[in-house]
């Protein structure tokens, strides 16, 4: 798995068109359902495209990433926001390097989030297992996790749709992928060209390769339950109705 080196800072690049509003507007959402919070822990928050909007919303952020590299981008882009010195100054924003499989905070959050099919690249049933388990145990009571994953069906549409090419003025990229069926396990492998800073046509070229994993829907309710979640609810790509196996992407509602 990628350790999100090189790959970190040409990543919000590469996602600047990944549906961050949707993402914001779907917890947004479940809180009016299930109760504003305070305090909300990010797991997998990458380079905090959604933690700090979020701050800006007036919740109060902890952001948790394995990956030092992409928290070093969270950080700079905390600072060059308009509200950063603020959010910094009153500690509503807070980054922290942890697994998601073991994070813990010193006190209980109102609410967890994890979006963009982070849970994905957990590739072992044990580390869904721990993490909703740490998340059951850091939550308040009445908390919520929210969360998305790919369906199964998703990896099988991106070998069928395989290659994806980018071709813009400062990155480019060629995407390809090998499936495993039965682990419902795919392999994601990126050769990335990005332009170096200052320069118009020199670009250094380098490698990335992603894992995930796809878990079986009615398992991961199923585990949720299991971790101590007293209500469990599915939905379909960013909408509020019932997923189906038409559904790409698969939105977890879990209260404690």
């Amino acid at each position: 798995m990628s350790s999100y080196g090189k790959f970190a800072y040409v990543y919000d690049e590469l996602m600047a068109d990944m549906p961050y509003p949707d993402w914001l507007t779907f917890a947004e959402t479940a809180w009016k359902k299930h109760g504003k919070p305070v305090t909300v822990a990010e797991l997998g928050c990458g380079t905090g495209s959604i933690t700090i909007p979020l701050a800006g919303a007036g919740y109060h952020m902890s952001g948790i990433d394995l990956s030092s590299d992409m928290l070093s981008v969270a950080r700079q882009k905390l600072e060059e926001h308009p509200q950063g010195r603020r959010f910094l100054r009153e500690g509503s924003v807070h980054w922290i390097r942890q697994n998601m499989t073991e994070w813990e905070l010193p006190e209980m959050v109102d609410s967890v989030i994890s979006f963009c099919d982070c849970l994905n690249y957990l590739l072992d049933e044990s580390d869904i297992k721990s993490t909703f388990a740490r998340t059951f145990a850091g939550l308040k009571p009445g908390g919520t996790f929210l969360f998305d994953v790919h369906h199964p069906n998703t990896l099988i549409r991106y070998e069928e749709e395989q290659p994806f090419i980018l071709d813009e003025e400062s990155v480019s990229y060629i995407w390809t992928c090998e499936l495993d069926a039965p682990r419902r396990e795919i392999e994601h492998h990126l050769v990335i060209f990005a332009r170096e800073s200052g320069q118009s046509t020199l670009y250094r070229r380098f490698e990335e390769t992603h894992v995930q994993r796809a878990y079986d829907p009615e398992w991961l309710t199923a585990e949720l339950l299991k971790a101590g979640f007293s209500n469990v609810t599915t939905y379909a790509d960013f909408k509020w109705v019932e997923a189906d196996e038409g559904a790409e992407r698969l939105f977890y509602v879990a209260v404690k």
